[in-house]
């Protein structure tokens, strides 16, 4: 106990319950359950103290994120502490809702002035930090405790009370830093000063990173001086490297933010964006990468990734040491050197001779290494994997165009295609190789037309994904052939194989005769509207729009399916009243019965997750032409949501070019493109408005996108960042080519 208080739960509980705690929130809504789990937070049965607090991290402090009843739940969670009853439980909730709050503005209501200086009612992590700068008598009592661990999670908690909180907490914790003896008080302490007061707690970082300093108070030394902006030195390069491997060193701190010690001052320092802070990573990593220690080269590698994510120097400045770790590492790739390298590509070169020897081996480490040289070598990476297909599931996945067919495919090589024949005639219903086979003929098409009687032979175990196949491959000597098997199959089978092989017909040929009925038949099923299930509309109504003005029975079926104008849509039936849109206009030429249903989607922005199907209203509405004039004024609106610049000022270009102004528009993609947010589109609608006539200023920002080191593209699927970013740096230099 903290000052000997006996903890009376009467009064606890009286006060808890006159709460309206119902009419609170939480992460899940009504907060009526809160006060169960401080109950059982302070009782005596300790399974239900564990469910309680595991509860609590749930609801009032979800994932870092804080609620209204966070901040009742504060003072409750102090008494709890104050009474010694799981102290360092209850001293962590309430820093973990400091850290989820936010400093109070001056000008909003609270609690105390429910009016406020500017009338403005104060948000949840505003009350919620105020709520725990109230604690700060309990939180820095508790940092003179006599148990070590509540101490230090005092310390931490205390370094989340922000501005609100400074004033008192610096003073104490400094007189505590000044007397503490435990290494891992010590530096949270030093972290929650530097959090508090980086210039005034910039001195004691830098004196302590010396190894007269323990080395869990040396690390976090060394990550405040990061933190604090100071310039990185040869004595913090050197600390970082004799402390290593620096996880276990942060194993055991309440500060999560900085768990992984290595990555997170690598990153702070990219985040500078200054050549000597760039290359004080480049070396750490080099330096790290080249460990004896496999922990710290475990570390590094990991790192290492992170930096080429975030860098464009970084690939080409780490491979020598990436590969000196993968050859340390022997064939078990124990820290995923040899991995790594495949996020390389050409500039993993270097490695391309190590990579080949390693994939001759056996098992899933030849596998990974073979993965790894289609991305650095891919000549060489396609023979390789000719000579033992089936047992290279990783390098086959990443030739056919990886995780999410997000990355390049291999280019065509006769011998693999030879595998990929023979591998046509052992595959078995399911699973996700027929997709893979189709995605890498797909993309030789028609390089690999001697496929040909394997897809046809195929064609009856696998239909749906192969119909695709046969139409990018077939040659035109084949097409009778392949357009006969494909008739057949439209008429016996399953709804979706048969309406797939119509699809299929219908794009090899032009013969539409068997996709009608079918079309029909799906739409029927879907009349009055219906929620998209499946994408049986969407799907139906697309093909029709291919179809064009022979698919003019279909009309009918296409208005029915349409859904209820100025209901409640979710985001499926919105793509398939777009769709719907897009059919009609194609198939009648007209369009006054797609602008209504089109403008009824672009006026809809408050639903979740509703950007994709935006972009799609706003492509819809551009390939409508000058008719959907009407569309202009929704489609400004969505001018200034970098998200949907692009797409919107192509509509615009389409629909309304005269009310655009090419300056200011230019500008806003720029913005779309620098954000990261569709800047693959950003540059392409730079491309149709003409760069030519770009601004000497806006010239330049584009110069920039080109040639900065940060990525523009900063999120993606793993692996996949550092090539979707060299495309699009490739695009933007076309572009100025063009300009």
């Amino acid at each position: 106990m903290i000052g000997g208080m006996d903890f009376d739960r009467a009064p606890f509980h009286a006060e808890l319950d006159a709460l309206p705690w119902a009419s609170y929130t939480h992460a899940y809504g009504s907060a009526e359950d809160v006060p169960g789990a401080l109950r059982a937070l302070a009782g005596d049965d300790d399974a239900a103290a564990h469910e309680a607090q595991s509860e609590l991290y749930g609801s009032i402090l979800h994932q870092g994120s804080v609620y209204e009843a966070s901040a009742h739940a504060v003072p409750f969670l102090a008494r709890i502490a104050a009474a010694g009853i799981r102290t360092v439980d209850a001293l962590l909730l309430i820093g973990g809702i400091a850290e989820g709050g936010a400093d109070p503005d001056p000008g909003a209501a609270s609690g105390s002035d429910p009016a406020g200086t500017a009338g403005v009612r104060e948000s949840d992590e505003a009350a919620c930090r105020r709520a725990v700068v109230a604690q700060l008598p309990l939180l820095l009592a508790s940092v003179r405790h006599e148990d070590r661990a509540v101490r230090q999670a005092a310390a931490w908690a205390a370094g989340w009370t922000g501005t609100a909180g400074a004033g008192l907490a610096v003073p104490a914790l400094r007189d505590r830093a000044a007397v503490e003896a435990d290494p891992l008080v010590r530096a949270e302490l030093l972290t929650s000063l530097v959090e508090l007061d980086p210039e005034g707690s910039a001195p004691a970082a830098a004196g302590a990173i010396g190894p007269d300093s323990p080395p869990e108070l040396r690390l976090a030394a060394v990550t405040a001086c990061a933190d604090a902006g100071l310039p990185w030195t040869r004595g913090l390069h050197e600390a970082v490297l004799e402390l290593l491997p620096l996880d276990p060193l942060a194993a055991d701190r309440y500060d999560h933010s900085r768990g992984e010690p290595l990555h997170d001052i690598s990153v702070t320092l990219l985040e500078r964006d200054t050549e000597a802070d760039r290359e004080a990573v480049f070396a750490l990593l080099d330096a790290a990468l080249r460990s004896d220690d496999p922990e710290a080269r475990t570390e590094a590698v990991w790192v290492a990734m992170t930096a080429c994510e975030l860098s464009r120097s970084a690939p080409a400045r780490l491979a020598p040491a990436l590969l000196a770790a993968a050859e340390a590492d022997g064939p078990d790739d124990g820290s995923g050197a040899l991995s790594a390298l495949g996020r390389l590509g050409a500039r993993g070169a270097l490695a391309a001779d190590l990579l080949a020897a390693r994939a001759a081996g056996d098992g899933d480490p030849a596998d990974r290494a073979l993965e790894a040289l289609v991305t650095v070598d891919p000549v060489r990476a396609a023979s390789l994997l000719a000579r033992d297909l089936e047992r290279r599931p990783r390098a086959f996945q990443a030739a056919s165009g990886g995780p999410g067919d997000a990355l390049p495919v291999i280019p065509y090589a006769p011998e693999l295609l030879g595998a990929v024949r023979r591998r046509l005639a052992t595959m078995r219903p399911g699973g996700t190789i027929p997709f893979r086979v189709t995605a890498l003929l797909t993309s030789w098409g028609r390089e690999a037309s001697e496929a040909v009687p394997e897809l046809l032979a195929a064609l009856p175990s696998h239909p749906l994904p192969l119909t695709k196949a046969l139409v990018a491959v077939c040659p035109p000597g084949r097409r009778t052939e392949v357009a006969d098997a494909l008739r057949e199959r439209t008429a016996t089978g399953p709804a979706d194989e048969r309406f797939a092989a119509a699809r299929a017909l219908h794009e090899l040929t032009g013969d539409h005769g068997p996709l009608l009925p079918l079309l029909a038949e799906r739409l029927a099923g879907s009349a009055g509207g219906g929620g998209g299930s499946d994408q049986l509309i969407r799907e139906a109504a697309e093909a029709a729009a291919a179809i064009g003005p022979a698919a003019a029975s279909l009309v009918p079926a296409l208005r029915a399916a349409l859904n209820s104008p100025g209901g409640e849509r979710n985001n499926p039936q919105m793509d398939d009243d777009i769709a719907v849109a897009v059919a009609l206009h194609r198939i009648t030429g007209g369009v006054a019965e797609s602008v209504p249903v089109l403008a009824g989607v672009l006026g809809d922005r408050d639903g979740l997750w509703r950007r994709w199907t935006l972009v799609r209203a706003a492509e819809a509405a551009a390939g409508l032409g000058p008719g959907a004039r009407p569309l202009a004024p929704v489609l400004r609106t969505l001018l200034t949501d970098p998200r949907l610049t692009p797409a919107a000022a192509l509509a615009l270009h389409a629909v309304a070019p005269e009310e655009l102004d090419t300056g200011h528009v230019a500008g806003l993609l720029l913005d779309a493109a620098e954000a990261g947010e569709a800047p693959f589109a950003a540059v392409d609608a730079l491309m149709v408005f003409g760069t030519d006539g770009l601004s000497a200023e806006h010239r330049a920002r584009l110069t920039e996108l080109a040639e900065r080191d940060g990525r523009v593209v900063r999120t993606g699927l793993d692996g996949t960042v550092e090539i979707t970013d060299e495309r699009l740096r490739a695009r933007v230099r076309a572009a100025l080519r063009g300009a």
